[in-house]
This record gives structure tokens, C-alpha cells and sequence, in this order.
């Protein structure tokens, strides 16, 4: 059971000090992992609360990569249709081998039509497109010398392969995950939404002959009722969420300090109990 805390790379708190400080705040505190979400072109009407400032996340969590020890490094999620396959594959790579194995990747098909419009991308096609992606992902993390469009090349380095989240819904990213992944990433917090499709995710599994997939939870806890936040936990668990990912509008490096401090208090003791 793990707890991660998304740190925000938009808008005015995607500043280098405050990342800085918010990356030092979560590990400070016991966090398993910090998170990144992944925007690349916001169109003006889609920019309230970010001011279409963001950063790059594979940038940040390279950034990060020497500025840490010993936390997690996380995407969530990774639009793959956005990027090259090849050049991605080496970006996660080399983030890998610089934090000694300490990366997370959640990935996603993304859904923002104006995006896509932006990048040139078919929006039609960018379920195939991640699928082509997680495919030499797959391959590259799998063998030193890999072929792609009828070249053979090197994929150097290559350091243990990270685990591989998909997000989205059911059913498609239900059969991703199990065809690609390690797990399963859905949002929200009612666990009754939540079980019938993680009961799918694991029949899938067991006839795909794979273990039971991780399901990576992206929520919101009150922690100003620290009670009702682990009850809420206790709950979604017991439905099969395996990693609880806790994000929110902080203001600044000292408010998400006090939810980090917050969440080892009173969430990560509830956690070890289940």
C-alpha cells in the first residue's frame, strides 16, 4: 500500500523553488512518491487555473531525479500520443538511470481535443498511437538491441524497466493494462464506483494468466477531519485499491508541506494497517 501526493507543474506554484521545496517537503515526510500530470498546449478557454503555464513533466521528474534520494518518481499521466515513440522510450530511460530506479510511469490517450488540435495530432487515432508506444516501450526495456520501422539499434542504457500504470476508463484501459501495464489508474473516491471495475481489471488479468494489477488510486482526502480521510482509505481498499495518489489546489510550498505532514500523521499509520 503506498501514498503519493501529486506536485503541481502549472500555473504560479510551478515555480523551480517551489517544486523544489514541495519535492524536499513530501520525501521529508515519509511520502512514497510524488506525481506529475502532463499538459502540453492548453488552449485559452481550458487555461483557468493554470494560466496555460506548464512544464514538462518528464523534464521535471529529470530535474527532480537529482535533487531526491529516495522518493518515487511518478507520471500522471503521460499523454504517450503527444510524443515520438523512440525518443520517449529513451526520456524514460534515462530518467530511470539517473534516480538509481525510482520512476513510475502512468500513461494516458489523452482527451483534450484542442491539444491535439495544437500538436497536429488525429485525435481519432491516438489509442493506436499509445498502443505503438507501450509496444516498444516494452521491447526496449526487454533487450539491449531492438528493431524499429526495419532498423536495428542499440537501447543503451537500459535499466530496470519501470512499472507501467495505464489510465482512463473501462473497458479500454482496463485491456491495456493487462495487455501492457502493471496496473490501473482511475480517479475519484467512491468505492462503489469503483469495484465493479476493478473486479473486471482482475477477472481480465487472471484470464490473460498475469497477477492481479496495482490500482493506482488519483483522489483528494479532507484532511481536516483526519478520521473521515482514513475511513475513506480503509474503504477504497477494501474494494482493491492497492496505491492512493492525493492531489490538491495548494497555494504554495508551505500548504502542501502541512497536507504532507498531514497525510504521514494521520493516513500513512491507517495505510500500514491494511
Amino acid at each position: 500500500m503506498k501514498l503519493g501526493m501529486v506536485i503541481r507543474t502549472m500555473g504560479p506554484q510551478s515555480t523551480r523553488d517551489t517544486i523544489l521545496r514541495c519535492a524536499a517537503a513530501a520525501e521529508s515526510a515519509g511520502i512514497d512518491e510524488v506525481w506529475v500530470p502532463d499538459h502540453i498546449a492548453i488552449a485559452p478557454d481550458n487555461s483557468e487555473g493554470s494560466g496555460g503555464r506548464y512544464l514538462d513533466p518528464l523534464a521535471v521528474l529529470a530535474f527532480l531525479a537529482g535533487t531526491t534520494q529516495r522518493i518515487g518518481l511518478a507520471t500522471g499521466v503521460l499523454v504517450l500520443p503527444y510524443r515520438p515513440p523512440l525518443p520517449t522510450a529513451k526520456w524514460v530511460a534515462t530518467i530511470q538511470e539517473l534516480c538509481s530506479g525510482r520512476l513510475s510511469l502512468g500513461v494516458g490517450v489523452g482527451w483534450l481535443a484542442s491539444e491535439f488540435a495544437a500538436l497536429g495530432i488525429d485525435r481519432t487515432l491516438r489509442g493506436r498511437s499509445t498502443d505503438e508506444t507501450l509496444d516498444l516501450l516494452l521491447r526496449c526495456f526487454a533487450t539491449d538491441e531492438v528493431e524499429a520501422h526495419g532498423q536495428k539499434f542499440l537501447f543503451r542504457p537500459r535499466p530496470a524497466r519501470p512499472p507501467i500504470f495505464i489510465g482512463g476508463t473501462a473497458p479500454h484501459a482496463l485491456e491495456r493494462a493487462v495487455r501492457y501495464g502493471d496496473g490501473w489508474i482511475p480517479m475519484g473516491g467512491d468505492p462503489a464506483r469503483l469495484a465493479a471495475p476493478i473486479l473486471e481489471l482482475r477477472e481480465l488479468a487472471d484470464r490473460a494468466d498475469k497477477p492481479s494489477p496495482e490500482v493506482v488510486l488519483m483522489t483528494g482526502f479532507d484532511l481536516s477531519e483526519p478520521s473521515r480521510a482514513a475511513d475513506q482509505a480503509h474503504a477504497l481498499a477494501s474494494v482493491g485499491v492497492t496505491h492512493f495518489v492525493h492531489g490538491s489546489r495548494y497555494s504554495d510550498a508551505d500548504a502542501f508541506r502541512a497536507d504532507a505532514d498531514a497525510l504521514a500523521e494521520h493516513l500513512l499509520p491507517a495505510l500500514a494497517e491494511l
